[in-house]
């Protein structure tokens, strides 16, 4: 058993959402495996099913201005931003699968974003980073020192349709924080968010290509599964399964 991995580089949002919709399908006729595609995204707003439209701060004119595109998708959750220096990934996993945990005919959604949370929090102990789960909180969180709190450093936001996951997580690598000045990331105004850049020890500096490889190895460990690099979207849906 494996789970199909891609490396896309920097893809427009619109792009990649078509991309999801192709190996969702795919997935679904049981034409391939489990899929992971990780890639990066120009910078962008995405609203989620729960989303609030005043958790967005800037104007629909500067957003404009920035070259800023919103979207509004069907994944959980409220607004969050993806740009430049940040690892998103979208799973796309049947959740009837052979997949730990698993208790009934199905993996349950939220046992589903336990494990995503476990991918992420694995990750971020490579770089030396200590993170944690926050009860009702979804997503992954540094630890709280002295007066200062927690701060979120990967958003998870998923959707299951007749069984098969989209959308997913995005990690802060590098990404430029100030970005998320733009709105209220999550909806969660008493929190701030964080990159690996900001939290890694001097010695394990993070770049983009070390967050994959890091991820994609904690995805196959968590997800107890073989991870198999797949050259193109193109390679994946010619290789039926």
């Amino acid at each position: 058993m494996h789970i199909n991995l891609l490396n896309l580089g920097r893809v427009p949002y619109s792009e990649a959402l078509d991309l999801q919709l192709q190996v969702i399908a795919a997935r679904k006729q049981n034409l391939i495996g489990d899929t992971l595609l990780m890639l990066e995204h120009p910078p962008v707003l995405t609203l989620g099913r729960n989303a609030h439209r005043s958790n967005v701060l800037a104007s629909d004119e500067k957003l404009t201005q920035r070259g800023v595109e919103l979207h509004e998708i069907n994944r959980g959750g409220d607004v969050t931003y993806h740009g430049p220096g940040q690892l998103v990934g979208y799973p796309i996993i049947d959740l009837r699968g052979d997949l730990p945990g698993k208790k009934g005919p199905h993996l349950g959604p939220v046992d589903y974003v336990r494990l995503l949370e476990e991918v992420l929090i694995r990750t971020c102990g490579d770089f030396g980073v200590m993170t944690q789960r926050i009860s009702k909180l979804t997503g992954v969180w540094t630890m709280a020192g002295g007066s200062i709190p927690e701060k979120k450093i990967a958003a998870i936001g998923v959707h299951v349709s007749q069984g098969v996951t989209s959308h997913g997580f995005a990690l802060n690598i590098t990404t430029d924080l100030r970005d998320f000045d733009w709105i209220i990331p999550c909806g969660i105004a008493d929190r701030q968010v964080t990159s690996l850049e900001l939290e890694a020890e001097s010695d394990r500096e993070p770049t983009m290509e070390a967050a994959f490889n890091s991820t994609a190895r904690n995805f196959g460990r968590v997800f107890e599964r073989q991870m198999l690099w797949c050259e193109s979207i193109d390679q994946l849906l010619a290789t039926h399964v």
